[in-house]
């Protein structure tokens, strides 16, 4: 073979590997270039995410304003129906309800126990509502509530399962009877109101989840 042909025979080889180098360059580019924009991609949606989360956090910290919307409305035998949607959305962070005490809305996914449970301290609105979402009567009262009541109404819950009952210091009245989307006020441990109220709205037709449980919950 001339030399000539040797030399070109020669040139070939080199250009034909440095193509295979410059490719093989492309094929690792193409590579960092897809694995660095996987990495922003996946970090973006990570940040987002957090965002998103620290966000809803916030909120939930503040209160669920819109935990019930709507308004009470009076019926013909004094107890106040409300009138609107309650959401029964379980929620770990506290709730700011529009009535006191409230009669739904989200509430912590742990009920209070409600099976005749008499508490002398208050207790947290969300355990309580997801009582109510069971079936239960809360019987609550304020300073104003005379000894004799309180302990009066406390022997009628002790005996009464799907029931509980709690100070509530805010509340508008002495004495009031809270069911899911119900409420009303009693005049005193002997008031009749009391014995109807229990008889139609313990485990009543207004009851979310009916038959479910009232013990095994946060006493």
């Amino acid at each position: 073979m001339s030399a000539k042909k040797t030399s070109s025979a020669a040139r070939k080889a080199r250009i034909e590997e440095m193509r295979r180098a410059e490719r093989a360059r492309e094929t690792r580019n193409r590579i960092l270039t897809i694995g660095v924009s996987v990495v922003i991609v996946a970090g973006l949606v990570v940040g987002g995410t957090f965002l998103i989360r620290s966000q809803s956090d916030d909120s939930d910290a503040a209160g669920d304003t819109k935990a019930a919307s709507g308004k009470f409305v009076t019926g013909e035998d004094g107890v106040k129906k409300w009138e609107g949607k309650l959401a029964q959305t379980h929620v770990t962070k506290s709730v700011k309800y529009p009535v006191e005490p409230p009669v739904g809305g989200d509430h912590n996914p742990v009920w209070q126990n409600c099976n005749g449970d008499v508490y002398d301290k208050a207790i947290k609105n969300e355990n309580a509502v997801h009582s109510l979402e069971h079936g239960a009567v809360w019987v609550t009262y304020n300073s104003a509530a005379s000894e004799d009541d309180i302990k009066a109404l406390a022997e009628k819950v002790k005996q009464t399962p799907y029931t509980l009952m709690s100070p509530v210091d805010d509340q508008k009245d002495p004495l009031m009877l809270s069911a899911w989307g119900h409420q009303r006020t009693v005049t005193s441990a002997s008031d009749p109101n009391v014995g109807k109220f229990f008889e139609t709205y313990v485990q009543g037709e207004q009851t979310p989840e009916p038959g479910a449980a009232c013990t095994n919950g946060l006493s």
